[in-house]
């Protein structure tokens, strides 16, 4: 029967040499009064020691010491398995420094471990890796020169190549939770997002494990209906009800916002416009490749923007927006509370909106791109010693029928004017992003172009897409060079389309809306599943300007 205990007595279930799962997503679902717990009892006694840390998502801000950031001590954690690393800088220090093992799994593949963990199973078998650095004929996962184990292997099954992901044994799960009874069931009501909480405990009883779980409130026996227990008592082995500065629904943005967990809902005119910039017009021209009736999913950094400019064309009610970590509906939102959405339809477990994803749920994904290379790879995981790691990108980016990358032409410095229809570039970025050959493979070309997807680049200068004869430049920004500005700017040289066209107008005007909404209805049938690459309305042939 589950104990209600502090934090400082729930750590003490944790053991030298244990692997210790988490529950989190960015800013939310972390349990932070647990690690505040772990930091100050290894700082004053050296122990535990040696930990193997396993996450499914970064949990912090990039920049602040809460978090996962408070395990980031030399002699607490030997060794890190996850499905995403940017946001803990000193654990990503430490990784590039060599003071640690560290392993990257794709986000869905690490979360479909944890069932496979809590059932015996072996392990995982998929299609998601195939031909990226998690592919043993590349990386196999591994971060650093210290990192040797062999959680992925490839196989063959009737002539098909997977790979094959290994289960490992969880001692001890600490996730999050609403309330708590006093019999130790939990729900999980006024959480943004319902993670992999069951998964993970789940996970830890199968390998003989512990169960801590942090509540904001103890309530009676029997107040919880039985729909709303999240995690039963039987899979509960430790309580500690939080004070309330360690268990904001948004830590270091929020402490409660009722519009997340569909306790109220509230007017979209309530969610502000962006202003006019580069991201603005990456997600204008994003928006355009929406289709009624699609399934989408929006990646973090950029593509948020795009459910913020479908809000503002009154688009909304088009499409259904998703994010990984179980958000289907609503308005998805960005920076820390990137995974949740305002006014979502349903919170479903995040192992769950992977089986989606990777069944082929998705009829349309956006999401970043930091390089991109001649073969159509996109990095987005590693650069030199600033390690990001894939989170949901590979899961995503090789199941759905759709998929279209967005980011900056250039970064560094890069300036420019918008206005008028048009775009002016007046001081180049210093970092090309087109270059020759991507440093980390997150995204393979090769995968994409066999896979019967269809694949868009979209940048504020440019639209390119990967067609069986290779990348292939599809649109340029009124008011911008082709030559110079698009061609000379690249490390490689693409096809360029003989019907190349300009961008829409509409993208690089001060206006909002742009008024594409019935455009985009109409394109598409009213409603049928076409798959367009380049808009019909507001464009010039090139060879006009």
């Amino acid at each position: 029967m589950a104990v209600f205990m502090s934090a400082e007595e729930a750590v003490d279930l944790i053991h030298s040499g244990d692997t210790v799962a988490t529950s989190g997503f960015v800013g939310m679902g972390h349990p932070e009064e647990i690690s505040k717990a772990i930091e100050k009892k290894f700082l004053e006694t050296g122990q535990p020691r040696d930990l193997t840390l396993t996450f499914a998502a970064s949990q912090n801000d990039g920049k602040s010491n809460w978090g996962l950031n408070r395990w980031a001590k030399e002699g607490l954690v030997r060794r890190v398995v996850s499905g995403h690393w940017g946001l803990q800088p000193d654990l990503i220090r430490m990784a590039v420094e060599n003071k640690i093992e560290a392993y990257n799994i794709p986000q869905g593949v690490i979360l479909h471990l944890y069932r496979a963990i809590a059932g015996k199973k072996p392990g995982v078998v998929t299609h998601v890796g195939l031909k990226t650095f998690v592919d043993p004929r590349e990386t196999c996962g591994r971060l650093n020169s210290v990192s040797h184990e062999e959680y992925v292997r490839l196989m063959e099954i009737d002539g098909k190549e997977y790979l094959f992901y290994k289960s490992f044994p969880v001692n001890v799960a600490i996730v999050r939770g609403t309330s708590a009874d006093e019999c130790g069931n939990i729900s999980i009501e006024r959480e943004a997002i319902s993670l992999e909480f069951l998964a993970l405990a789940l996970a830890a009883k199968g390998s003989g494990g512990k169960v801590i779980v942090q509540v904001e409130r103890k309530v009676k026996a029997g107040s919880l209906h039985p729909m709303l227990v999240k995690i039963p008592k039987v899979a509960v082995d430790a309580i500690v009800v939080a004070k309330p500065e360690n268990h904001w629904q948004v830590p270091m943005a929020e402490q409660f916002n009722p519009a997340l967990c569909g306790e109220v809902r509230i007017p979209l005119s309530e969610v502000n416009p962006l202003p006019l910039d580069e991201r603005k017009v990456v997600c204008r021209r994003c928006a355009m490749e929406m289709i009624p009736n699609a399934v989408v999913n929006l990646g973090i950094g950029m593509p948020p923007g795009v459910g913020v400019v479908c809000a503002e064309e009154s688009m909304s009610d088009l499409m259904t927006m998703t994010v990984e970590p179980g958000v289907v509906g609503g308005v998805p939102l960005g920076g820390l509370y990137f995974g949740s959405a305002i006014n979502p339809d349903a919170l479903v477990d995040h192992p769950n909106m992977f089986d989606f994803y990777d069944g082929g749920g998705l009829d349309l994904a956006v999401l970043g791109m930091a390089e991109m290379d001649g073969s159509g790879n996109i990095n987005v995981s590693k650069f030199g010693p600033r390690i990001a790691g894939a989170g949901g990108f590979i899961n995503i980016t090789q199941s759905a029928k759709k998929v279209v990358f967005c980011g900056t032409f250039t970064a560094g410095g890069f300036d420019f004017r918008i206005g008028d229809g048009q775009l002016k570039i007046v001081k180049e970025g210093r970092i090309r992003k087109l270059v020759k050959k991507v440093e980390h493979i997150t995204f393979s070309g090769e995968y994409g172009r066999t896979s019967g997807q269809k694949i868009l680049y979209v940048t504020e200068r440019a639209v390119f897409e990967l067609r069986p004869e290779g990348i292939t430049l599809i649109e340029i920004a009124p008011g911008v060079d082709l030559e110079t500005e698009v061609l000379g700017q690249m490390d490689f040289r693409p096809i360029v389309a003989a019907d190349l066209r300009l961008m829409d107008r509409r993208i690089f005007d001060a206006r909002t809306p742009m008024g594409i909404k019935n455009e985009v209805v109409r394109r598409n049938g009213g409603g049928e599943r076409e798959w367009p690459v380049s808009v019909e309305s507001g464009v010039a042939a090139v060879a006009t300007r």
